[in-house]
């Protein structure tokens, strides 16, 4: 049910950089900055109204690049990226049995926020193995992640929210732990100056950490 996630973690660097854009087009250099950086993988949130058009721009431009939608959080939202098709799969801030429904009817894979064990059964009813883990360090961070371990061994989450350069590697260390979601090497700052530059010196700097 979550194949798409699955290769991501198979083919690309753990990183899931979490992208606002106001300008659409702005995806554009932003993602080469990514690639020569070293990753190659995307979650434009639906925070701003150039999002679904970032998205469009995003699959036709980096046809090989894992492209996510990420903040969503209303089945509408899931019903109208399916008609897209230029995901590969949602990301989602918390888990309802709705969107659940909803991204299994319409043929779509979701990566579900979670906050406790409670969620991940309900996840785990939808055949889910793959969650993020969000707020990660409002909501127990490294302990919780350990402490889920214990009677979810088979489950893999990637920890957003509150993740630094300085901190992501603990987190990315645990063995539960498939990939990790930032948006230090996306900031917004960074994007309304255009310094892709930086975003790219911040993406190396990322990689590097992790091999």
């Amino acid at each position: 049910m979550q194949k798409n996630v699955a290769e991501f973690n198979q083919n690309h660097a753990p990183a899931l950089p979490v992208i606002k854009v106001d300008v659409a087009e702005d995806i554009i250099p932003l993602a080469q900055a990514l690639g020569r950086g070293g990753i190659t993988s995307l979650e434009i949130t639906l925070r701003s109204d150039a999002a679904m058009d970032a998205i469009k721009l995003a699959k036709q431009e980096f046809p090989d690049f894992c492209i996510s939608a990420g903040t969503v959080t209303q089945t509408s939202q899931i019903e109208e990226l399916a008609k897209m098709g230029c995901v590969d799969f949602m990301v989602t801030p918390g888990i309802t049995a709705s969107l659940l429904d909803a991204a299994k009817a319409n043929g779509v894979e979701i990566l579900p926020g979670v906050n406790g064990p409670s969620d991940v059964i309900l996840g785990k009813e939808y055949g889910l193995e793959y969650f993020k883990l969000f707020p990660a360090t409002v909501v127990g961070g490294i302990p919780m992640l350990k402490a889920l371990g214990g009677p979810f061994p088979d489950l893999k989450f990637c920890p957003t929210g509150g993740l630094t350069p300085d901190n992501f590697m603990d987190f990315y260390s645990l063995p539960n732990v498939f990939a990790f979601g930032g948006s230090w090497m996306v900031a917004g700052s960074l994007i309304a100056e255009k310094n892709w530059a930086k975003v790219e010196e911040l993406t190396k700097q990322t990689i590097d950490q992790i091999v």
